[in-house]
């Protein structure tokens, strides 16, 4: 049988397309490698039985081409819905969960041909970038099985990394594209906020700070998946309308301008070797012509500390305070989630607003630099990958961390401002771990930074070396 994994997902579309390659010896070849990897990584859960998808490849070889993804599997992360399969958002509360239809992107993933044939691992309800959860275990690191493979969309990135997936779907509030990204040597995009809608959601108006996007092993493929998760729908306020179809990567006319924030004047603590291993990418950067800066921290880090996690615990508050009102609900819940519900609860309305009043005043110190700048650099992580027994790393560099998720405050900026984000894989550590560099774009950029990431994945094509990889 021959072997499709690490093909790029347009690559294949291609194959299907012109009768090169059928659904059915995809999907026996994605079979196989799953077979062979997932034990020891645990990225794959909810798997559909062997017999219904390659009955599911026939059809789909049998049946009119739906979309450029006709035939090809996907797994769905965990906190979305997808018919048919478990919805438990990695809690025990939902364990026996099946979800009744589809998520809008996912049902659009769907209209597009993909044969879903399962779901991603995740954190319990997404919470803290590290994949673990009482109900399907720990996503292993594939270039360490001990560490952890970053999160929430772990499963996602761990199915790429070892080529079990073409493409994957993920999330983002708090880096949960980009650091998994990162951590697992493969690109993941936080998209504008508005241009991939969320047709199910409770509150359509207040709750702004998360969004689902598109993970893959090379750019052109990451812009393909958006390009069919994105499109306003009449449900949906705040719909952000791109003008250019994101998979058409023309070459940059014009050399980018990267503006490199580094730690954030000092203000992020910062695992030793992380810092140095972005700025050799973007030492590279310079070499292929492009202009990289050093930038002075643009607003405080500590205001916009403050104000996100007010507004993000008085969202997941508002969204699951019953869980914690129902004592036998609450035992069931991680500390995280009790933290934040806590905390959502106990503040005031005047704290929200001027919380709000912060986030509007980043976003327009941001829109400032993007005058001078393309993107903005920042890593994807503090730290690297830790060890995968532990909850949260409860400091870095001796720097003591107050909160279950300050470790990952460096994902932060581009969340609270609803900035569109690509995490470029950056190369490896002395470690042999991967680290990833994002480059925060202006509103709208979608397209621009897919051209940037095109280009550097042309240069390095990290993902393709995969040293000392399970």
């Amino acid at each position: 049988m021959e072997d499709h994994s690490f093909r790029p997902a347009l690559e294949l579309s291609d194959d299907i397309a012109s009768g090169r390659l059928t659904a059915e010896a995809l999907m026996r070849s994605t079979l196989a490698r799953i077979a062979a990897v997932n034990a020891d990584v645990n990225a794959i859960i909810s798997l559909r039985p062997e017999e219904e998808l390659v009955a599911a490849a026939r059809a789909a070889d049998q049946n009119p081409r739906s979309g450029w993804l006709h035939g090809i599997p996907i797994a769905i992360k965990e906190l979305a819905h997808a018919r048919g399969l478990s919805a438990t958002a990695g809690s025990p509360i939902f364990a026996d969960q099946i979800a009744e239809s589809d998520d809008l992107f996912v049902a659009r993933i769907r209209a597009a041909g993909a044969i879903i044939i399962g779901k991603t691992n995740a954190p319990e309800f997404g919470l803290g970038s590290h994949t673990y959860n009482s109900v399907f275990g720990t996503t292993r690191n594939p270039y360490d099985l001990t560490r952890s493979a970053g999160g929430s969309s772990g499963g996602a990135a761990v199915a790429l990394a070892t080529g079990m997936l073409s493409i994957a779907d993920g999330s983002d509030m708090m880096g949960s594209l980009r650091n998994p990204a990162g951590w697992n040597n493969v690109y993941g995009m936080r998209p504008t906020w508005g241009l991939v809608p969320d047709a199910g959601a409770e509150d359509a108006f207040v709750n702004t700070l998360a969004t689902d996007g598109p993970m893959a092993r090379n750019p052109r493929d990451l812009a393909a998946l958006l390009d069919t998760m994105a499109g306003a729908d009449p449900r949906v306020p705040f719909p952000y309308r791109t003008q250019v179809a994101l998979r058409d990567l023309r070459d940059l006319t014009d050399a980018p301008r990267i503006g490199w924030l580094g730690d954030w004047g000092g203000a992020l603590p910062t695992e030793q070797g992380v810092s140095e291993t972005c700025e050799a990418a973007l030492t590279q950067m310079q070499q292929m012509g492009w202009v990289v800066d050093p930038v002075a921290p643009p607003f405080s880090s500590d205001a916009i500390w403050d104000s996100w996690t007010r507004l993000r615990a008085w969202l997941v508050a508002m969204r699951h305070r019953e869980k914690l009102e129902n004592a036998a609900l609450r035992d069931q819940l991680k500390p995280a989630m009790v933290y934040e519900i806590e905390k959502g609860l106990g503040l005031t309305a005047q704290e929200i607003y001027s919380a709000s009043c912060t986030r509007s005043a980043w976003f327009r110190s941001a829109a400032q630099q993007f005058e001078r700048y393309d993107a903005i650099a920042l890593p994807s992580a503090q730290v690297w990958p830790f060890d995968a027994s532990l909850s949260h790393p409860e400091s870095i560099e001796g720097h003591q961390m107050d909160t279950y998720h300050r470790w990952m405050q460096v994902v932060v900026p581009a969340s609270l401002a609803g900035l569109p984000a690509v995490s470029l894989p950056a190369g490896f550590g002395e470690n042999g771990l991967p680290m990833g560099l994002q480059l925060i774009g202006p509103q709208g950029s979608d397209a621009d930074l897919l051209r940037i990431a095109a280009t550097w994945h042309k240069e390095t094509d990290w993902p393709g070396k995969r040293p000392a990889m399970v």
